[in-house]
């Protein structure tokens, strides 16, 4: 049987970027090949993320809001309130999946989320993320090591959009960005962590899922803050 432990820090209030980061590298570089594969949802407080292929000319301007250099793929990005973020710490070699089915079975997993409300949504292959009508609802960022992943997916269900004017969209210059709540899609953000767990179960395979609470950041999480 292949379990899913889903941590739902959505239930803890904003959890910190910086913190998230060093605990999903953490348990990463700890796990061994009996480790379940973990699931995390949360929310994050506003911050800028430039992946491995970020350009800093692409932020134009930030504000207040800080900069987080970070080592998952893609560009820039934005998370904040009412934004959904996803966590895959998965063993692709256990489950059998190479990079292109991840992105797709990730993508395939929202795309039915949406489907579940009467909303047509597409992937992009030049573009990874889900898009309904040319304005893009979901965004991924992924990082392999050792045969693993860890990063994810966030898809923006009532957050405030304002400060996605300040960045070119993961590249993007001119990227419409939208909300479930703009596609009429009335469910809380527990709701659809809840739903996308079942699509995203299905489609990577995984026959149960344990609920536990939010990964307690270690040592080494808490000196990233403070140097």
């Amino acid at each position: 049987m292949t379990v899913l432990n889903v941590r739902r820090g959505l239930d803890a209030g904003l959890q910190d970027y910086a913190i998230t980061w060093q605990a999903m590298r953490d348990f990463t570089d700890t796990r061994d090949a009996k480790t379940i594969d973990e699931l995390w949802w949360l929310e994050h407080p506003p911050v800028l993320t430039l992946g491995q292929a970020g350009k800093p000319e692409h932020i134009l301007g930030a504000g207040d809001i800080p900069v987080v250099r970070t080592d998952r793929g893609g560009q820039v990005t934005y998370h904040g309130p009412g934004q959904l973020v996803g966590y895959l710490l998965f063993d692709l070699r256990r489950l059998g999946f190479g990079v292109r089915d991840l992105v797709s079975a990730i993508e395939g997993a929202i795309i039915d989320l949406l489907l579940d409300y009467s909303v047509v949504a597409v992937a992009r292959r030049d573009a990874p993320g889900v898009y309904v009508d040319g304005r893009k609802v979901a965004a991924l960022g992924l990082r392999i090591r050792k045969g693993c992943s860890y990063h994810g997916l966030s898809l923006n269900v009532d957050m405030d959009l304002t400060p996605f004017k300040s960045i070119n969209p993961c590249g993007h210059q001119g990227l419409e960005i939208c909300r479930t709540q703009d596609l009429g899609i009335k469910a809380d953000i527990g709701t659809l962590a809840d739903q996308l767990t079942s699509h995203l179960s299905a489609r990577f395979g995984y026959d149960s899922s344990c609920t536990t609470g939010m990964v307690q950041p270690g040592r080494q999480a808490v000196q990233t803050l403070l140097t």
